[in-house]
């Protein structure tokens, strides 16, 4: 019996998130996912998003109908385990007789034959007792164990939210994350909402920004959007995103220190067409794809160096951001840091088991190095934007706090600049109080309608 395309294709992805580090986005948008029909890429990514985003859920299921322990079973039938799981206990139009027959024949196809009697015995005693996946919680107030068993999310990440940010604000995030969201869209091009109208997919506002665009989450119609993307008409940013890119403002001489996947570098570049923008990036096959993203045709991809005639897109340069080597000193430059993204769960579900709270510490010294590095390469007068996708404190304030004891720099409120972004129409948002934490931006997931932001802006002491 053959496997359906969307379940093959959705069981590849879930491995090579496994075993690869991949990331489940980037793969639904691939090529692997290109040729299937609307229906069959609607169900592959419900199957891998819904399978990362309810892990705890589902294997605590699973856990009551497999004799042994999870861990001690091959990747490849733990997976195929966890879709049939995933479709019997969260796919209401699924039939179970299909969930557990596909499942038996993944086993198959990954040439584990042994393991397809397990498969499909534990799949069908969780088809008779599908209750087995829903957590049963005790009466009286959430606390941080009951939000981490409803919503599939690691007890210690929970518990870190609650502490800091209250038990309330903690469950709108893990609610949010649980959820699909509508796609936030950048529209590059004046005609690209005229294709999008003509090809059925309608727009919304954004609700962050004026700029932005929402488009309902359906997969159905994201092969349009695709095209679009790689046309270069559109751009797949987050509202968040787009924000921390104006904060960086207008200037003549721009540095992107860590500038894949490109998204805050278009628009540094759309924003300042006559100023001279470098985007340094460590990878060169990351370097590459900016380059074929964002349309940049010249000059090439360089090594470590950078011309000095103002140009329309910025130069992609192969760099660490913790060596910038440029004699250069910039008067804009963004420090958009590598970091945990706790903040982006919504759409990258697979960090919540990946991640580990020893993690930060190490993260907070590369980000640290790189922002030190980054305020040599800011000038007089200059502007530095600061920012990551995480929602934690020692990525974000903890970061800040070292910098300014170096001396040398000084915060400006971001308040300041959401209220001159917000006079100059570019904020939807009206409630800018809520965007701030003290002289800090910060958005979060379920407050507000956006991944989970932070940015702080320097200016030269």
């Amino acid at each position: 019996m053959p496997v359906s395309p969307a379940r093959a294709a959705a069981f590849d992805i879930l491995l090579r998130v496994e075993r690869d580090q991949a990331y489940a986005s980037e793969l639904l948008n691939s090529e692997r996912t290109a040729e299937l029909a609307p229906a069959d890429r609607a169900l592959c990514m419900e199957i891998v998003m819904g399978v990362l985003r309810w892990r705890i859920r589902v294997d605590v299921g699973l856990g009551e109908v497999v004799s042994q322990a999870l861990t001690k079973l091959d990747r490849e039938v733990l997976t195929a385990l966890r879709m049939g799981a995933y479709q019997i206990g969260f796919l209401e139009r699924v039939p179970a007789r299909a969930a557990v027959n596909e499942s038996v024949e993944l086993v198959k196809r990954a040439r584990k034959r042994s393991a397809a009697p397990l498969v499909n015995a534990a799949l069908r005693k969780l088809a008779a007792h599908p209750e087995l996946l829903q957590p049963v919680l005790p009466p009286g107030a959430k606390t941080v164990l009951d939000l981490s068993q409803l919503y599939s999310h690691p007890l210690w990440l929970v518990a870190r939210w609650a502490e800091r940010l209250g038990i309330e604000a903690a469950e709108k995030i893990c609610r949010y994350n649980q959820q699909p969201g509508g796609m936030a869209l950048r529209l590059r091009d004046a005609k690209a909402a005229e294709e999008l109208r003509r090809a059925g997919v309608e727009l919304a506002p954004g609700a962050l920004l004026a700029s932005a665009r929402r488009l309902k989450a359906d997969a159905r119609q994201t092969a349009v959007v695709l095209d679009l993307v790689r046309r270069r008409l559109i751009s797949i940013q987050d509202e968040a995103s787009q924000l921390v890119g104006l904060l960086v403002g207008e200037g003549t001489r721009i540095l992107d220190c860590c500038a894949a996947p490109g998204g805050k570098t278009a628009i540094l570049a759309e924003r300042n067409p006559k100023a001279l923008i470098v985007a340094a990036e460590i990878h060169p096959h990351r370097a590459r794809t900016m380059k074929r993203l964002l349309g940049v045709t010249a000059p090439a991809v360089a090594q470590g160096g950078i011309a000095g005639t103002p140009i329309v897109w910025p130069h992609i340069v192969v760099a660490d951001a913790e060596r910038l080597p440029f004699a250069t000193r910039f008067d804009r430059v963004l420090v958009d840091v590598p970091c945990s993204g706790t903040g982006t769960l919504a759409r990258n579900p697979e960090i919540k088991w990946r991640l580990g709270a020893a993690d930060l510490a190490c993260l907070q010294q590369r980000q640290s190095a790189i922002l030190r590095a980054a305020m040599q390469a800011l000038a007089p007068g200059g502007r530095l934007v600061y920012s990551t996708c995480s929602l934690e404190p020692e990525e974000n304030a903890a970061v800040v706090e070292e910098a300014l004891r170096g001396g040398g720099v000084r915060l400006r409120p971001c308040g300041e600049e959401l209220e001159r972004l917000s006079a100059a129409g570019e904020l939807a948002w009206e409630d800018l109080g809520s965007l701030v934490d003290g002289p800090f931006l910060r958005t979060v997931p379920g407050v507000h309608p956006c991944d989970g932001f932070f940015a702080a802006i320097f200016a030269t002491a």
